[in-house]
């Protein structure tokens, strides 16, 4: 039930789902929710394993067992997805758009495009899932009491008021990935005014956790005086990998956020040349290596940039044709957020490209004059082998 809130290109909302975000299920405020094929599996699982429970809880119900354990099924990951939804909506209220919800394995994860703008919006969007659970759980709770003991109803909202409280509480660990750990996170961030400081420090403590969803039921069991239960031992080697994998993963998304201070547009743009449209690609080509430039510029008769020339397709084009073809004929419109200023940096220049997902932009002066062509390769280079 983590809240995944690394950058990450708009897809189309409607376009096939690929493989890996499983087979989407709905559309809930605009944001579209999958579910992996581990879902259905789980889902299966935890209808098998749930049905011996519903027999001892009401007897004599026979084969529908299994439909009753189903519904119990169906309705906590439909409180999952409760969960996740109480992510969303506060991230869409802050404004920050939500790629997908995921329903997995072992839960769920809302995908937030954009990172939170300060702490405590993190700490409110992260929390926020975690205490519905804890709400449903009390809903449920108080709707059970009611009921008779040896009901069908009584049982499923019993099942759900425990399910919903665990997965609140486990939630609220201190550990990244798990919610709790983006609090915590967030906590550190404040008292230190650093993101990054915030996250290897949950994510630190999300490997303690890791451990600890293990062995502690292990130890549990033996304090009891009883075996450890391979099914507890399997799920808690599931949870703790989980949590390490997801752990490690934040430490180095926040070795990443370390260099990202250091990006400059105006160090990593290429040069360019501008050229008219109806100049030829050979001609255009030969100005470009004279120049010492990599990208041609498309202007208008009054010298303002309308396109960028696709460079792989200019160069795509056989030597004999390019004295015939047109540079226009190589090259794609230039949108308004294809632009960015050549003074962006750090994190302006990251939130400039996530907003505006493309190969190449445009960058410009202040003024407004072309100063060249930025390579989103070339960003994604710099941050990768900054020191």
């Amino acid at each position: 039930m983590a809240v995944d809130d690394r950058p990450a290109a708009a897809p189309d909302a409607d376009a096939a789902p690929s493989t890996g975000n499983g087979v989407r299920i709905g559309r809930l405020f605009g944001v579209p929710v999958y579910a992996t094929p581990a879902w259905f599996v789980i889902a299966a699982l935890v209808t098998i394993s749930y049905a011996p429970v519903v027999e001892a809880r009401v007897p004599g119900i026979g084969p529908w067992k299994y439909l009753v354990s189903a519904s119990f099924a169906l309705l906590f990951y439909a409180s999952v997805l409760v969960h996740e939804l109480a992510h969303t909506l506060a991230a869409l209220r802050g404004g920050l758009p939500v790629r997908r919800i995921s329903l997995h394995l072992l839960g769920g994860v809302s995908e937030i495009e954009q990172p939170s703008r300060g702490p405590r919006q993190e700490a409110w969007i992260a929390g926020l899932g975690p205490l519905t659970s804890l709400g449903l759980a009390a809903v449920a709770y108080f709707v059970a009491r009611p009921l008779a003991q040896d009901s069908v109803g009584r049982m499923l909202a019993d099942a759900l008021a425990l399910s919903n409280l665990f997965v609140g509480a486990f939630n609220l660990m201190p550990g990244l990935p798990l919610d709790g750990g983006r609090v915590l996170a967030a906590v550190v961030w404040k008292q230190t005014g650093h993101r990054e400081t915030g996250t290897v420090a949950a994510a630190k403590t999300g490997r303690v956790v890791a451990v600890l969803a293990v062995f502690v039921p292990a130890a549990v069991s033996i304090a009891r005086g009883y075996a450890p239960d391979v099914v507890d031992l399997v799920w808690g080697g599931l949870i703790g990998s989980f949590i390490w994998a997801g752990a490690g993963q934040a430490l180095k998304a926040a070795a990443l956020q370390q260099r990202i201070p250091g990006l400059s547009a105006r160090a990593l743009t290429r040069r360019a040349i501008p050229v008219a449209a109806v100049t030829p690609l050979a001609e255009a080509l030969r100005q470009a290596e004279l120049a010492g430039a990599s990208h041609l510029v498309v202007v208008d008769g009054e010298g303002r940039p309308i396109g960028l020339v696709h460079q792989a397709a200019a160069l795509a084009t056989p030597v004999d044709r390019r004295p015939w073809v047109p540079v226009g004929d190589v090259s794609r419109r230039l949108e308004p957020d294809g632009v960015v200023s050549a003074n962006l940096t750090g994190e302006d220049l990251v939130a400039a490209i996530i907003r505006s997902p493309a190969s190449e932009y445009l960058v410009v002066e202040p003024n407004g004059d072309v100063f060249g062509v930025l390579v989103t390769a070339d960003v994604e280079r710099a941050v990768a082998t900054a020191p």
